[in-house]
């Protein structure tokens, strides 16, 4: 079944087969195509070129009426499998409490594991699918997400369940996280925490297959290096790749242990010194900030011109949870990224696109125009150009959005 996309305005996001991430001067480059179709055949891109050249023996015709055609977003950290809402500590944080004052108070994330420890599986599947289909809609096709909300080896466990049956029933692509070391469970000393999650937890998981990445909150009042050592090292054991959340209340020295363990991101970053950006010269670790918990909680935005300027590539992605970032919109991340990070529109694109797929372990398969890449695609209302996107950011600007090759 071949489907083509006809009179685009233009391409943005194409990229040559095997480049898997962009870095420094990259960062300010993405190839454009202007006036052109594009071809899919079956789930794949296989074909695009100027709308003279446009075959004839398509299957099916969608016409773009001088839209845009980009690659879907990537969210590369979520934490959408929850249950309930937050909306207590909102007025909490609007009244003056600072993240930590309400963790101290038994809030935050403990107050999540308290609800989800409530939750049935069934009922957690269905609150988590909601979530999923607003980011589809939303115009996202591959989505990461982590448990960190159970907190015991059972609810971990029903948490990645649920991510199981979501990659199972869900047209995006979709990658697990297995996140115990998100807090101290209660009930639990801290030594005993990092035990269970060790020796127990970590082999439950991996005896299922539930996950593709260990993750660890690598933070201040919450897990050390010394701990975080010990959990990405259990978890490598068991063919777990390591993520780490890093240096987002403090300078914590995540970045620095998650670059020695090969970590596919480090994310946070919004309290990040020079030494960071030295630790990340020429690792596989991608830097992935996230502009929503800055934007919620007002801490600051990540330096991301300051690590492109060293060379780096920088990865944005919504964190979307119920505590810290209560939304999945992409396109809004895409927007911060351009107002309050000075990112440009290209620099943002490759950020949200196939730096975020790399983040994912995906930017083979998705994050951009590629030939013989997944057909997750989307095609923009008529738009004078890419800069629009994050500029009109609540303006509705999507006409199709089709995750392999299939209109959503």
């Amino acid at each position: 079944m071949k489907t083509c996309i006809k009179n685009i305005r233009e391409i943005v996001g194409i990229v040559p087969a095997g480049v898997l991430r962009k870095q420094g001067r990259e960062m300010n480059e993405t190839g454009m195509l202007k006036d052109a179709y594009l071809l899919i055949d079956g789930d794949r891109i296989a074909a695009f070129g100027p709308m003279a050249e446009m075959p004839g023996d398509a299957d099916t015709y969608l016409d773009a009426e001088s839209g845009l055609v980009m690659p879907s977003f990537c969210d590369s950290h979520t934490h959408i499998v929850y249950a309930g809402s937050r909306e207590g500590e909102f007025l909490d944080k609007i009244n003056g409490l600072s993240y930590e004052e309400i963790a101290r108070r038994g809030g935050g994330i403990l107050n999540s594991a308290d609800r989800l420890h409530e939750t049935s599986e069934d009922e957690l599947y269905r609150q988590s699918m909601e979530r999923v289909n607003e980011m589809i809609q939303k115009g996202t096709g591959a989505i990461e997400i982590k448990s960190g909300y159970g907190l015991r080896t059972e609810d971990e466990l029903k948490m990645l369940r649920v991510i199981r049956r979501i990659r199972e029933n869900c047209p995006a692509l979709i990658r697990a996280t297995f996140l115990g070391a998100h807090a101290v469970g209660r009930g639990y000393g801290h030594e005993e925490y990092v035990s269970l999650v060790c020796e127990e937890i970590i082999p439950a998981v991996a005896k299922e297959q539930l996950a593709d990445f260990v993750d660890v909150f690598c933070d201040e009042g919450f897990f050390t290096v010394e701990d975080t050592d010990r959990i990405l090292t259990a978890g490598r054991q068991y063919g777990l790749i390591p993520k780490i959340h890093a240096n987002e209340l403090a300078v914590s020295g995540g970045v620095q242990i998650g670059v020695k363990h090969q970590a596919l991101s480090v994310d946070h970053l919004e309290k990040t010194t020079d030494e960071e950006i030295e630790a990340l010269r020429s690792a596989i670790t991608m830097p992935t900030m996230l502009p929503g918990s800055s934007f919620f909680l007002g801490l600051p935005y990540g330096r991301a011109k300051d690590y492109i300027e060293a060379g780096l590539g920088v990865a944005l992605a919504s964190d979307y949870n119920p505590g810290s970032s209560p939304s999945g919109d992409m396109r809004f991340v895409m927007a911060m990224g351009c107002i309050r990070m000075r990112l440009t529109s290209v620099q943002a694109l490759n950020a949200v696109t196939l730096n975020s797929a790399y983040a994912l372990g995906v930017s083979d398969e998705v994050g951009s125009i590629t030939i013989g890449k997944r057909a997750n695609i989307i095609v923009t209302r008529p738009l004078n150009s890419l800069t629009m996107i994050p500029y009109m950011y609540q303006t509705p600007f999507i006409k199709y959005h089709l995750l392999s090759g299939k209109s959503i």
